[in-house]
């Protein structure tokens, strides 16, 4: 018995850490305003009487997120004026996104989606783009902050925290716009100005998180010393300060991107196939989830409760679970567990449209979601920060999750067209089969990453060590 305890006391150690405890508010602050950009945002456009065709078109605000690449080597090279002089690089970044995604929050607490939708969709695109922002800034502080092996618990306790601040986002706006409204049956655009200037409040928690965070202790010295030495290749061509800024964009924004393709070579292809498919029969559903709710009749104090509180164990069993899984049986193990899982898990929503208004249907179909996403996104996060390397984390990982939502957004616009044309069950039926090929691309990396592996000698067996089947970098 004895053994037993000291067994699950090693395998839950590592959740024990200091950093581990960071990520998890700061997941949150990263969790909260894309609900309320995202699924939040469709109930209220829903409720309004905004048409499911036009929501699912405004889902595309969305794709802010799969854009930030662009500008994520500002945030890895360029410092802030006084944010970085008094918090760091790391932080300094991440205080100024917060801010702005306060402002935001508070611009749409202000807004009418009947009156002014145009006002309502700039608010929720600024709040899209501050929230890009310190998506980026957190994923290079969670990989900078931790060796490799611990790299599956950080992405874990970020998934719980993200996971939780879905639920407040989504569960706790929907019951505060509940007890505003004087009518449950009647739209109230007080209630949902009130639920989202709470939000902005909430957003707290990353700020005050940041503030008590310690600063990443990453070596530029390689990235620094590629700059200066392009810098004195352009200054024989150009003037001095032409020259310092071809080098910075140079380093900044192209060195990045050959640096990930001269490690992985051809077989970048197929790992980048992957990433911007593995997400797709969740992104794909997600958009008609709260909007399917409605339509079957479940009011909003049903939905917060049962599809996203109850749903919250769950999601935490699943989150810890996956960061368990990863650390004892590897990465692509349980990336393939996750896919599957979420796969199958969608069937459960066409049965739902089959049968109609059920309450305990719901509770389970939702529980076993939130469960199979929290095992899969955490296995996705580990991998996604092992193909980073240093120097140019903030930028490799900003491209890198930014090709996991571009494909998926994309399709998942035309959600609203296609339950039009063709009814919920087979949408639900779809988005499930569309998630199986993935099967087949993490099955065909896997391969090619062990015959990667097999080509060099013992030195990989530090990333063994890590639980992360990973190429050495």
């Amino acid at each position: 018995m004895s053994d037993i305890l000291n067994r699950c006391r090693d395998l839950f150690s590592v959740y024990y850490h200091k950093r581990v405890l960071i990520l998890l508010f700061l997941g949150f602050s990263a969790g909260l305003p894309l609900m309320l950009v995202y699924s939040t945002l469709s109930f209220w456009l829903r409720e309004a009487g905004v048409d499911r065709a036009a929501i699912g078109y405004f889902s595309w605000i969305g794709l802010t997120f799969a854009f930030k690449w662009a500008w994520s080597p500002l945030v890895d090279r360029m410092t802030l004026p006084l944010f970085t002089a008094f918090f760091g690089r790391r932080r300094g970044w991440m205080i100024f996104a917060q801010l702005c995604l306060i402002g935001a929050i508070i611009g749409l607490s202000t807004s009418d989606p009947i009156e002014d939708l145009e006002r309502l969709a700039i608010c929720a695109l600024l709040l899209a783009f501050a929230s890009a922002t310190q998506d980026i800034v957190i994923d290079a502080f969670r990989i900078e902050s931790a060796p490799e092996k611990m790299q599956a618990a950080l992405a874990a306790a970020y998934q719980m925290g993200y996971r939780s601040a879905m639920i407040v986002a989504t569960a706790g706006a929907l019951t505060i716009a509940a007890w505003i409204s004087p009518d449950s049956q009647t739209y109230n655009l007080e209630s949902w100005q009130t639920a989202y200037f709470v939000m902005a409040l909430f957003m707290s928690v990353g700020l005050i998180t940041t503030l008590f965070a310690k600063e990443p202790e990453v070596d530029t010295k390689a990235a620094d010393a590629i700059e200066l030495k392009l810098q004195q290749d352009f200054a024989k061509r150009y003037p001095p300060l032409l020259a310092k800024g071809f080098a910075w964009v140079y380093n900044a924004c192209i060195l990045p991107f050959i640096d990930f393709f001269k490690r992985y070579g051809k077989k970048a292809i197929l790992i980048l196939l992957l990433i911007s498919c593995y997400r797709i029969s969740d992104i794909v559903m997600g958009v008609m989830a709260n909007v399917f709710y409605v339509d079957m009749g479940f009011s909003k104090e049903e939905i917060a409760f049962l599809s996203k509180v109850y749903g919250l164990i769950m999601t935490l069993v699943g989150a810890g679970a996956g960061g368990i899984l990863v650390m004892k049986y590897g990465t692509m193990r349980i990336l393939f567990l996750g896919a599957l899982l979420v796969a199958v898990t969608n069937l459960l929503f066409a049965w739902q449209a089959y049968i109609g208004y059920n309450v305990p249907f719901l509770t389970f179909a939702i529980s076993i979601d939130n469960f199979s996403a929290g095992i899969a996104t955490a296995a996705f996060i580990a991998y996604l920060s092992n193909l980073t390397s240093s120097g140019y984390s903030a930028t490799q990982y900003a491209l890198l999750s930014s090709i996991m939502i571009l494909f998926p957004k994309f399709i998942a616009g035309f959600s609203g067209e296609y339950v039009n044309a063709f009814g919920y069950v087979n949408f639900f039926i779809a988005a499930s089969l569309i998630g199986f090929p993935v099967l087949l691309l993490v099955v065909l990396v896997n391969r090619s990453q062990n015959a990667n592996i097999a080509s060099i000698p013992t030195d990989a067996s530090s990333n063994e060590s890590s639980g992360v089947d990973k190429p050495p970098l």
